[in-house]
């Protein structure tokens, strides 16, 4: 039984090698094993070999053998015709022989050494470092099953599986590579592709960063799996050249860009599961191609489009998901073709209305899932008539006409989600009669049911809030009616609700009770019937879930009473203030994210998106809370103001299918809130003219009083200052310790800053820029801030230390420093940002030895990344549209988790509406644009050049403002671009990361890097465009080169700038210290287009 040389030479006999983890690889044993279900059975020539392997590879005892030897025996003899019963007693004479030959040693099998290749211990090494797995021991042979190489507990899976039947039994090869939960960081390992005989690779749950390889696309797994991890890019076009792959598991990841058409080609593919990533395009028409699809998923990417006719071609396939898609209707009819179907899930989608599709041929279906759809007319009856159908969800759709009175006797059903339809009729007397048994679950709310209404709103598992028409039928619960509608005055005007907790003072304000449990479907009314909620939907795969999420961990924030518990639900929650006094409003709702961690594990991946409806407008799209808030266990609250009219306040909270759906586990997706509350604005309606009268007076009074109390300071303050030495301007304000990442522009004394800092101690001091110097702090709630202090000596000022004020303050995004507050007191300006745990890019990369931080190339592509989206932002997404004008890496901030946040706002200026600002120069030599520091002419474009510049200096790790050590080139832009003429400008990567980086990744941020560099402003991409390109979803233009120098005008360009350097000097905010020994030095580019040095130029001028 010679071993075959390579499994693809033999797909049935490459199959049979599949020997999961954790198991005896006797007879292809699969005990406890992931794969036993979807793994094919083995052939009995393949068992036969890895029985044989397992006798004389050291695996498993003679005993073991033989025993699993009769079962599998057994089993072939029990098999239908043609089962191969005739096989499995020759396996069995087979093994005999084996046992009799080659057991001694106490019972254990002996046989010649077997060895695994070099070739494919250095993979596994290689692969550890990737991986940064540390426990592997390289002095156990990986085949031994020893030495953590198969060590699976519970949910926790590392194991190493080997073949050893090749060559005669003396050498084994690697078929196996299962790495699931282990906490592993770092990237995907090219290495991966040297294990020739791979046939199943999973490293699921995990906190994995990086592209998948394209040279993964040689290897010849059936069995792909990298979910629930932080993969990037785009999804290579060479794994359509896989030949065996049966099972794609992609969920759960950051993957970007369209579907490689090049997929279609795998004819071998059944199960595709790309869902929460952010996946772009249309489904390739080539996937019509894939007809042996059985299970395929696609939640929650921006995929476009119409649902393809070519489904009808995947004639196995058993369940369809295409939840919070761009997808446009209808569905095809070509759906009827499909009769293996048992789970369909198609929520969300845009386009004309359509009649239900045609299901009745997929007689096994055990869920359908159609909602906000847009179906239109009635109920098809043969739904009623499926024996299997466990989940119907036909919600917020605009079907009409009566519940088909079949669905009463589905024996199967547990879940009937109605809601948000126009179904009329009386209501079905069984909907009511599952009060006694609660059987199933069950929301008909908001139709236009008549008849004999309910007692009650809600009965047992029936959710029936607003589902009847309205009347004037007083028997009719005000519940049940059209937007619950106040049966007596109106008298409330505010409205405050602790979401999922208990009653808790906040402010002087009361926020209610509403930690009770509740169901799948369920309406909830307050014990004083001030405020509702009703509450839709069941957690796949997991009926036990908790519908109230709670924090484990601590919570640095004012009031955690407010956010240690969370309301949560799977579809659609929503809120309703009662009897309300009708006027205007400001409603504020609470959030922070307190199921996912902010730790380097698989917890941490998971991502939650929902849209929130005020009065039945939408206010918030694709909401995100860990990125609003800029983090998890952090709070951020958003105002919006509304107008009561019918005295009923609705808070919609929705989710439409997006984000992910298991991570940390099942059950935790859809929308979470920590609290609301809701008070009056304006003048109450109905005043009289008297009253109106008096409160102007008031008013009038109140200003005069104001401005005679600013007159005070402006005139006397200075005077007491010089005289007292010091004098708030906020003198004798206590602090409120309220949620400071929740409000922007927070007023510090200067006595609660001094007591943070220890009075400045040099102790604390943590850095040096124009500002002056920069503190850390530790307010009297814990909280760590960063304090920057404006020296007196500034050039910098009151203006721009306002101007940074002014613009931070209205800023969010998760690449941006937060700025906590400010403190003005006399001639002292201090501005308090969130503190980042390490500190500045430039520190991390150019700082002292003992400052410098180990980043490695996933991390350093990363900062990349994220600065270029925060850049975005500034650029193209906020409405200030800012741009920044002194990007470097002292300006980078890394937090806890490296990841990277722009500072440094004092030198923005708002762009208008033509791009183009002149101004003052400022900035920093050796990252200003050309046309900036020459003429002052400025735009978004001098940033893509500063991050060009700085992205150079990231690859590199080194610094463009010190002096390179050869005199041929002097600066790291003109290294670059001698390299790329040379074409060897990968010699630019960091030698310390030796072999550890993506080649393809590094060509691409130097390639981008150079054409933001470009010496033409109309040559450099915009910010959205190098997001793009680092995502490969746009390629990388080429600027061509040109040599023709001009020196005396470069010379001309170099003095100007050296004249206005002289005026001011910014060279990072590190301590002089900890600056490059040498000098500052100056790239100057010119064409002759454009008056500017070309980026080309092999030579340079320092100053």
């Amino acid at each position: 039984m010679q071993g075959l040389k390579n499994p693809r030479s033999n797909p049935e006999a490459a199959a049979g090698q599949n020997q999961p983890a954790g198991a005896c690889c006797c007879l292809g044993g699969t005990r406890g094993s992931p794969h036993t279900q979807t793994s094919p059975r083995l052939p009995a020539y393949a068992r036969v070999r890895s029985a044989s392997s397992c006798l004389t590879g050291r695996l498993c005892s003679c005993r073991l053998a033989a025993t699993a030897s009769e079962k599998r025996g057994r089993e072939g003899e029990a098999m239908g015709p043609g089962g191969g019963g005739g096989d499995m007693a020759r396996v069995r004479l087979v093994l005999l022989l084996l046992l009799g030959l080659g057991c001694s040693n106490g019972g254990r099998c002996s046989s010649a050494q077997t060895l695994l290749p070099t070739q494919e211990v250095e993979a596994l090494k290689g692969i550890a470092r990737k991986l940064n797995k540390t426990d592997w021991d390289f002095s156990v042979d990986p085949c031994s099953r020893a030495g953590n190489w198969a060590n699976s507990t519970g949910f926790l899976v590392s194991n190493v599986t080997c073949d050893c039947s090749f060559k005669n039994f003396t050498e084994c090869h690697i078929i196996g590579l299962e790495l699931m939960r282990q906490n592993l960081s770092g990237i995907l390992p090219e290495e991966v592709v040297n294990l020739t005989y791979l046939q199943y690779l999973d490293l699921s749950r995990n906190f994995i960063q990086g592209p998948i390889p394209a040279s993964w696309g040689d290897l010849p797994v059936y069995n792909l799996s990298l979910q629930g991890n932080r993969i990037s890019g785009t999804l290579p076009k060479e794994l359509g050249r896989m030949p065996m792959l049966k099972s794609i598991q992609l969920e759960g990841n950051q993957i970007e860009g369209p579907i490689p058409p090049e997929l279609g080609n795998i004819s071998t593919l059944e199960r595709f599961f790309i869902s929460a990533n952010n996946i772009t395009g249309e489904l390739p028409s080539t996937f019509s191609r894939l007809t042996n699809m059985t299970d395929f998923r696609i939640d929650g990417n921006s995929i476009s489009g119409k649902i393809p006719s070519f489904i009808k071609n995947w004639q196995s396939v058993n369940r369809i998901d295409m939840q919070g898609t761009l997808m446009s209707g209808p569905i095809p009819p070509e759906i009827s073709l499909l009769k293996n179907l048992t789970e369909l899930r198609v929520t969300d989608l845009s386009g004309p209305s359509m009649k239900f599709p045609p299901l009745q041929n997929a007689l096994h279906l055990t869920e359908v899932v159609l909602r906000n759809c847009s179906i239109y007319g009635e109920i098809p009856s043969y739904l009623g008539q499926m024996l299997y159908l466990k989940v119907l969800d036909i919600s917020f759709n605009k079907l009409t006409g009566q519940v088909p009175p079949d669905f009463g006797v589905m024996v199967a059903l547990q879940y009937l989600y109605l809601t948000d339809n126009m179904l009329t009729g009386d209501l079905p007397a069984w909907m009511l009669k599952n009060k006694a048994s609660n059987k199933v679950n069950m929301d008909i709310s908001y139709n236009n049911f008549t008849g004999n209404p309910p007692s009650e709103c809600q009965q047992a598992n029936v959710n029936m809030v607003s589902s009847f028409l309205s009347s004037n039928d007083n028997s009719l619960q005000p519940c049940l009616r059209k937007n619950l509608p106040c049966t007596t005055k109106p008298h409330h005007s505010s409205l405050f609700i602790n979401c999922g907790g208990k009653n808790v003072a906040v402010n002087g304000s009361t926020f209610e009770d509403d930690s009770s449990q509740i169901g799948t479907s369920t309406f909830v009314l307050s014990d004083d019937k001030k405020w509702a909620y009703s509450s839709t939907g069941d957690f796949v795969g997991n009926e036990n879930a908790d519908y109230i999420a709670r924090n484990t961990s601590k919570l640095a924030l004012a009031y955690p009473e407010l956010y240690t518990e969370a309301r949560l639900s799977p579809l659609s929650l929503k809120y309703y203030g009662l009897c309300m006094e009708n006027g205007e409003y400001i409603v504020k709702l609470h959030f922070a994210e307190i199921v996912f961690t902010d730790d380097h594990t698989y917890s941490s991946n998971g991502k939650r998106i929902f849209d929130v409806f005020i009065q039945g407008a939408k206010v918030l799209e694709d909401f995100n809370i860990q990125d609003e808030a800029g983090g998890v266990h952090r709070a951020i609250t958003k105002t919006f103001a509304t107008n009561i009219t019918d005295n009923t306040l609705e808070i919609h909270l929705y989710w439409g299918g997006k984000g992910t759906t298991a991570i940390p586990y099942r059950g935790v997706y859809g929308p979470l809130i920590s609290a609301i509350s809701v008070t009056k604005s304006g003048n109450h309606h109905g005043l009289s003219t008297e009253v109106v009268i008096a409160i102007v007076i008031g008013a009038a009074c109140l200003a005069i009083i104001i401005l005679l109390i600013v007159f005070y300071f402006k005139v006397f303050r200075r005077k007491n200052a010089k005289r007292n030495g010091r004098h708030s301007f906020y003198h004798g304000r206590k602090t409120n310790t309220s949620d400071l990442q929740t409000r922007a522009q927070y007023f510090f004394s200067l006595k609660e800053i001094e007591s943070a800092t220890k009075h400045f101690d040099p102790a604390n001091k943590i850095g040096e820029g124009g500002f002056g110097p920069v503190y850390k702090g530790t307010l009297a709630d814990g909280t760590t801030v960063a304090v920057k202090k404006l020296s007196s000596k500034s050039s910098q000022g009151n203006r721009e230390f306002l101007n940074e004020i002014g613009i931070i303050s209205a800023l969010r995004h998760p690449n941006l420093v937060r700025l906590f507050g400010c403190c003005i007191d006399g001639d002292q300006l201090l501005l308090i940002y969130e503190f980042l745990e390490n500190n500045s890019l430039g520190r991390a990369l150019f700082g002292r030895s003992e400052h410098q931080l180990k980043l490695d190339w996933p991390t350093r592509y990363n900062v990349c990344l994220g600065t270029a989206k925060g850049l975005v932002y500034l650029h193209e997404e906020s409405t200030l549209k800012i741009v920044h004008r002194d990007i470097k890496p002292s300006n980078i901030l890394l937090d806890e988790k490296l990841q990277p946040k722009i500072s440094d706002f004092g030198l923005a200026k708002l762009n208008d509406d033509c791009g183009r600002v002149s101004t003052r120069i400022a900035g920093t030599v050796g990252y200003m644009a050309p046309e900036y520091a020459t003429r002052g002419c400025l735009t978004r474009k001098a940033d893509v050049y500063s991050y060009g510049v700085v992205v150079l200096e990231i690859v590199s790790g080194m610094s463009n403002i010190n002096s390179m050590s050869s005199e041929e080139y002097l600066h790291l832009l003109d290294w670059a671009e001698r390299l790329k003429q040379q074409g060897k400008l990968l010699e630019m990567v960091d030698h310390r990361l030796g072999s550890d980086y993506s080649q393809e990744q590094a060509l691409r941020l130097l390639s981008i890097a150079l054409l933001c560099t470009s010496t033409s402003p109309t040559q450099r991409p915009r910010m959205s465009s190098v997001v793009k390109m680092l995502c490969g979803q746009l390629p990388i233009e080429v600027v061509p080169d040109d040599d023709n120098l001009n020196e005396d005008l470069r010379l001309n360009i170099a003095l100007s700038h050296r004249s206005m350097n002289n005026s001011r000097t910014d060279w990072s905010e590190m301590p002089s210290s900890e600056m490059p020994s040498s000098g500052p030095s100056i790239l100057l580019h010119n064409s002759k287009d454009s008056g500017y040095l070309p980026s080309s130029s092999s030579s340079s001028l320092k100053l």
